[in-house]
């Protein structure tokens, strides 16, 4: 195995906080879908495969290095919100919660000199920026609209329809 111990069980602990962030992500989903704003309702079932695929990024790497990954099961989901300020509010604290994550594990891998670790988690590094930069300007968006979220729909589909061109992840 060339991932240290204490770095496999910082990352299994991981793939249960994305997958967790990714069944989160299908409830706010069905909340936009619920009240008939679809263009918020794609984007969010699109940003639950994205954790997803997120977590099978380190099942991956754990198999790859010769680790084993727990495959855990998820938490209580939230699956009510009072508003839609207050549906992307929660999905921007938790990606706030996991880019702490995210640098734990990398000082987690700096301290166990896991070195491929530590290049691995990286991408994750970059990725949170973004994904924390994506659900501030959507939740500013959303307090600026005054309530309209018809205006916020619109502003989903001209700048988050398919943010990465690639095609992968769209609503079902």
């Amino acid at each position: 195995m060339i991932v240290k111990q204490q770095v496999v069980e910082a990352m299994n602990a991981q793939i249960q906080s994305e997958f967790s962030a990714s069944q989160q992500y299908i409830a706010i989903a069905v909340y936009f879908d619920h009240k008939s704003l679809p263009d918020l309702a794609t984007f969010f079932y699109r940003q639950a495969e994205e954790e997803r695929m997120h977590a099978m990024k380190f099942v991956r790497f754990l198999l790859e290095t010769g680790a084993k990954p727990i495959i855990p099961s998820t938490p209580t989901l939230k699956n009510e919100f009072d508003s839609a300020a207050e549906a992307v509010e929660f999905a921007l604290n938790q990606e706030l919660k996991v880019t702490d994550q995210i640098n734990h594990l990398v000082t987690v891998s700096e301290e166990a000199k896991d070195y491929a670790s530590h290049q691995f988690l990286q991408w994750f590094v970059t990725e949170q920026v973004e994904e924390v930069d994506t659900m501030s300007t959507l939740l500013d968006t959303i307090n600026h609209s005054g309530g309209m979220l018809l205006l916020v729909e619109d502003y989903v589909r001209r700048n988050l329809a398919n943010p990465h061109g690639s095609g992968e992840g769209e609503a079902p």
